[in-house]
């Protein structure tokens, strides 16, 4: 019974949570992200570079024979390397970390934002003033 209690107290610990809701938002990011390269970065880059379709750029590695696409070699059996899918994975990831990149320098403005600079201790006598005074005290006396 009291391993079902600690691993109650383990899970709703404010870190395991906080952890959660980042994993899911962090899911929905990952949606919106794939959707920008594949709907609207692919479709321009592909535009500049002619019509190139990067995740069909493929090396066939097994005969002589050509395909026209990847697909059609991989229903062939032919031995292929398909090197498109994996610059499309290296473009996805570069966007990824700059989207990310660009979200914490935003909190991170925003935070410096909320700390305000701690006020300055008002201005007194300096401690020769204060010593000055003193001296002049002791000589009236």
């Amino acid at each position: 019974m009291g391993l079902i209690k600690e691993f109650k107290e383990f899970a709703m610990k404010g870190n395991v949570m906080d952890m959660a809701v980042g994993v899911i938002i962090g899911g929905a990011f990952g949606k919106i992200v794939t959707s920008l390269v594949g709907d609207v970065l692919m479709p321009a880059i592909s535009l500049a570079t002619g019509g190139i379709d990067f995740t069909n750029l493929f090396i066939n590695l097994s005969d002589d024979v050509k395909y026209k696409t990847l697909a059609e070699a991989q229903e062939a059996g032919a031995s292929v390397l398909a090197y498109g899918q994996f610059l499309q994975n290296i473009l996805d990831f570069v966007i990824i970390a700059f989207c990310i990149f660009m979200m914490l320098k935003g909190i991170n403005k925003l935070n410096r934002k909320k700390e305000e600079p701690a006020p300055e201790a008002p201005k007194g006598p300096t401690q020769e003033e204060l010593l000055t005074e003193i001296r002049d005290l002791l000589k009236k006396q």
